[in-house]
């Protein structure tokens, strides 16, 4: 199984330090967050944006990890779960970077996959922005040692109201999750001061 996906290279290295992972928000596509990188300042890092599986009802250039018209709501999302694990796991060999330097992040719609497939993965951290958790998650049989995760939600967001995070973030807590919890003076967007806090966590998940 395999996805589309766009990649930026490491600049800085042949062998990078680590690959970034993020997946976009309902509706949008691959290229939607790969404009964000220069922001990040990590050129040691390589980069994966990959186009969810599903067409995006509303726009032919949307993709869609799940349905989440009322009429489907959650449709897909089983499918969707199996394909993108396999393809991240897929990912090691093909990058030559061990999923333990490997940050999952996503937007939206993107944070809650990244929730959801990255509990179950041994990445080196985990990020949802402006995300929320599905009601029902698997956890894998050794969950000691589950990754750390960054939360990040906008305080003004009308679209993924912020009870969402907090409710994430007090779930993942009860699974003994080591979560760094933060909301912003934002509505259901990444800022710069997010990606400053984003940038920070990766660093932090890789030591010197």
């Amino acid at each position: 199984m395999t996805l589309e996906f766009t990649t930026i290279p490491a600049k800085n290295t042949q062998s990078p330090k680590g690959l970034i992972i993020m997946l976009h928000g309902w509706g949008a596509n691959a290229e939607d967050l790969a404009g964000l990188v220069p922001y990040l300042d990590l050129p040691n890092f390589q980069f994966i944006f990959p186009n969810a599986p599903f067409p995006y009802p509303y726009s032919p250039i949307g993709r869609a990890w799940y349905d989440l018209r009322v009429e489907n709501m959650y449709e897909g999302l089983t499918e969707c779960r199996e394909k993108l694990i396999d393809w991240i796991q897929s990912l090691e060999k093909n990058t030559h970077i061990p999923l333990s330097q490997t940050i999952l992040s996503g937007f939206s719609q993107g944070g809650a996959m990244t929730l959801d497939v990255g509990l179950q993965l041994p990445v080196a951290g985990l990020v949802s922005i402006s995300g929320y958790l599905h009601d029902h998650i698997s956890l894998p049989k050794n969950s000691n040692n589950l990754p750390a995760t960054l939360i990040m939600h906008g305080k003004s967001d009308r679209v993924v109201p912020p009870q969402a995070a907090v409710k994430a973030r007090e779930t993942l807590e009860s699974f003994s999750v080591a979560v760094e919890y933060q909301e912003f003076d934002a509505e259901h967007e990444i800022n710069l001061e997010m990606l400053g806090v984003l940038r920070n966590f990766i660093l932090s998940r890789f030591p010197l």
